[in-house]
C-alpha cells in the first residue's frame, strides 16, 4: 500500500514538475521578437478573396492553424480534435485554419471531414514562409498567434510547432495511457481505414 501511495507522489509530482515546465515554454514562447504582418489577400472556402484582418472579426487576436493541407493526415488528425473545441476558442479569440491546399480542395476536404471553423487557401501567396512555416524542404504544422491594433497593425506575436506527443492534440497523452503508449500508430486519412 505504501508503494502505491508513494508512485502517486511521484506522478503527482512529475504533474507539477511539468506544469511549470509548460508555463516556462510559454513565457519563453512569449519573448520571441514580434513582427509586423502584411494583410494577405487569401482565399475562403467559397473561392471568395478574404484579408488576414478581415478574419480578426470583432477580436483584436487571432489563433491560425498552419495545417500543411490534405495530403498529411497528421495535419488532418490535428484539425479533426479542434471541432469540438472551436466554439470554445472563438469565445476567446478569432480562429481560422490555413491550408497550402487550392480553395476547392480545401473546400472539399473541410465538408468531407465536416470541420466546423474557418478555413482558408494561402496558396498562390507567402504567407505560411513568411509566419516561418515553410522554406526550401516545405511546409510544416503549428499555429501563430497574430494580434490587430486599433490601427490596423498586425502583428505576429508568438508561434509553435505541431508534432506527435504536443499539447494541441490531446489523442497522444492518452494513447500513452494504453500499456504500449502510441506505439507505431500513425493517423489515417480516412475513418474507416
Amino acid at each position: 500500500m505504501n508503494s502505491i501511495k508513494q508512485l502517486e507522489q511521484e506522478i503527482e509530482n512529475k504533474e507539477k514538475e511539468l506544469m511549470s515546465i509548460k508555463q516556462e515554454l510559454a513565457a519563453l514562447r512569449k519573448q520571441h521578437p514580434s513582427f509586423t504582418v502584411k494583410d494577405y489577400t487569401l482565399t475562403n472556402t467559397e473561392g471568395e478573396k478574404v484579408l488576414l484582418s478581415e478574419l480578426f472579426g470583432e477580436k483584436n487576436e487571432l489563433i491560425v492553424i498552419h495545417n500543411m493541407g490534405k495530403s498529411c493526415s497528421y495535419c488532418t488528425l490535428w484539425a479533426d480534435g479542434f471541432i469540438g473545441f472551436t466554439h470554445h476558442l472563438e469565445n476567446k479569440a478569432a480562429f481560422v485554419l490555413t491550408s497550402p491546399d487550392d480553395f476547392q480542395t480545401l473546400s472539399d476536404f473541410s465538408k468531407e471531414r465536416e470541420w466546423t471553423f474557418k478555413s482558408v487557401s494561402t496558396n498562390g501567396t507567402t504567407f505560411k514562409e513568411d509566419l516561418g512555416f515553410k522554406n526550401k524542404e516545405g511546409f510544416w504544422p503549428g499555429v501563430s498567434i497574430l494580434l490587430k491594433d486599433k490601427d490596423g497593425t498586425i502583428t505576429h506575436y508568438s508561434k509553435a510547432a505541431f508534432g506527435p506527443g504536443d499539447d494541441y492534440c490531446s489523442i497522444w497523452s492518452l494513447f500513452e495511457l494504453l500499456p504500449e503508449g502510441s506505439g507505431a500508430w500513425g493517423p489515417k486519412h480516412s475513418y474507416g481505414e
